[in-house]
């Protein structure tokens, strides 16, 4: 094959995985964020394993599962990523993975499903994992062994084990105390959400820094006072979204209300750094409508 062949041949696979993974960004993204506990560390794991793969792609023989493959990526993605956060507190985001426990009753599948991202980290990483893949996203065990590297009588183990600790786990009291901010904090994400829902956008680009930077997650990326202020432009131009100050995963956030169904659950959420009084970074998940899904969600009085 010639050169232009063979670079021909590299660009329709890239163009066929740039398909792939938009299709199953929704299912990735539900697979990292258990993994890691939190939906804004489960996107930061997903792009991090989408542009692994697609620094992979050019040197990978044609798959036979890509689906599979996309999967294994984003396990070993969020693998690295608790190692990583294990070494930075000094503590093991794992416990025993030899840890048994006898079969007591059957968890069900919707208990599995609308478990907070909290309780599946309280799994060992290996039931987590296949509880995740098995239960949440629908794999056969077989495909499960495959990203995630195991035997099948371990992962049939591992499953069989974390579904058991999620029974404990829905059992117990879930009563959960509300973050705190500061008065400070409180009164800049306050008076932001304020002057967002009275559209008053030159108000909001008088917060931003001079460096700036924007993420819109799943679309595009900004950085500069200039650039980053068409980004109000854009909200001006479209309905009335509606905010409320909170918290997403215990993390300060504007929660986002769709205009047209304001007394339903809400969408998406933006995150704001502050430094100097000023706003420093933006990210916006509108693109990402995925990501809120599982978020443990506060809202502020």
């Amino acid at each position: 094959m010639t050169s232009n062949g063979a670079g021909a041949v590299r660009q329709t696979a890239l163009e066929a995985l740039e398909r792939l993974a938009v299709e199953m960004r929704p299912q990735l993204h539900r697979y990292c964020a258990r993994m890691t506990g939190s939906v804004v560390d489960g996107e930061d794991v997903l792009q991090e394993a989408l542009l692994k793969a697609f620094e992979a792609a050019p040197r990978t023989e044609p798959l036979d599962n890509p689906e599979g493959w996309l999967f294994r990526i984003a396990h070993n993605a969020a693998l690295d990523f608790l190692r990583r956060r294990a070494r930075h507190t000094a503590a093991h985001a794992d416990e025993d993975p030899d840890m048994m426990a006898a079969l007591t009753s059957p968890v069900t599948e919707r208990e599995i499903v609308t478990a907070s991202l909290q309780t599946f980290m309280r799994l060992p990483v290996a039931q987590r994992g296949a509880v995740i893949l098995r239960d949440v996203l629908g794999y056969s065990v077989d495909e499960v062994c495959a990203i995630m590297g195991g035997s099948v009588p371990a992962t049939k183990g591992a499953l069989q084990r974390g579904r058991v600790r999620l029974r404990e786990l829905a059992e117990e009291p879930g009563d959960v105390r509300p973050p705190e901010l500061e008065t400070a904090e409180r009164a800049r994400l306050m008076h932001y959400v304020e002057r967002f829902n009275a559209r008053d956008f030159e108000s909001l680009r008088d917060m931003l820094a001079d460096d700036v930077r924007l993420e819109m997650v799943n679309r595009t990326r900004r950085a500069g006072r200039r650039d980053v202020g068409e980004y109000f432009g854009r909200y001006a131009q479209t309905s009335p979204w509606h905010c409320v100050p909170g918290f997403v995963d215990r993390r300060p956030a504007i929660i986002m209300f769709d205009p047209q169904d304001p007394s339903g659950p809400p969408r998406y959420f933006v995150l704001l750094d502050w430094e100097n009084g000023s706003i420093v970074n933006i990210r916006d998940f509108l693109f990402a409508h995925y990501a809120i899904e599982g978020a443990e969600l506060f809202t502020l009085d």
